[in-house]
């Protein structure tokens, strides 16, 4: 990944990482995203530790170095810690998370790999454990976290890493 931007943004600083991206230079769209943002972790029926579990998952998969670096403070006070956080890998179906939560990543995998291709055991399993608004739910927000992260990886200039920062959804 190419630390050297391809777009930036050389307004004033308005301590707002993603206002200060290049994003920020279309104010109109990113008002949009930032409202959708809101919405999808405070308004739909999944948690949020559930909802970072996916987002993360979906970093992790996409590789933007920003977004695994990310914590939402909702997630956070929700009950998802870093230990938690370091099971979202290869071998997350032998961890300590819940089947729920497995589900989740199983879910989001296939969803970033071949939506069409859920096969029956994991509809099933899904059906057992979400309800249909659930699903709905975390399928608008595994779409809107993987266009959003496909997006910062597009843009460039991260680093090759980043510490551990925790943010606040803006009101």
């Amino acid at each position: 990944m190419s630390d050297a931007p391809r777009a930036a943004n050389s307004a004033t600083s308005t301590g707002n990482m993603i206002r200060d991206s290049a994003l920020g230079l279309v104010p109109e769209t990113l008002d949009a995203y930032m409202d959708l943002n809101r919405r999808i972790w405070k308004a739909g029926p999944l948690r949020p530790a559930e909802l970072e579990i996916a987002r993360l998952r979906n970093a992790r998969t996409v590789n933007c170095v920003f977004c695994k670096s990310v914590r939402y403070d909702l997630a956070r006070m929700d009950g998802l810690d870093e230990s938690r956080v370091e099971m979202i890998d290869d071998d997350y179906a032998r961890s300590d998370l819940s089947e729920r939560e497995k589900l989740i990543l199983a879910y989001t995998d296939q969803y970033l790999v071949d939506p069409a291709a859920i096969d029956d055991a994991l509809k099933s399993s899904l059906l057992e454990l979400f309800s249909v608004a659930e699903l709905i739910h975390l399928s608008l927000a595994v779409a809107h976290f993987n266009g959003f992260s496909r997006c910062a990886v597009a843009l460039g200039g991260m680093p090759e890493t980043l510490p551990i920062m925790e943010i606040s959804l803006p009101d």
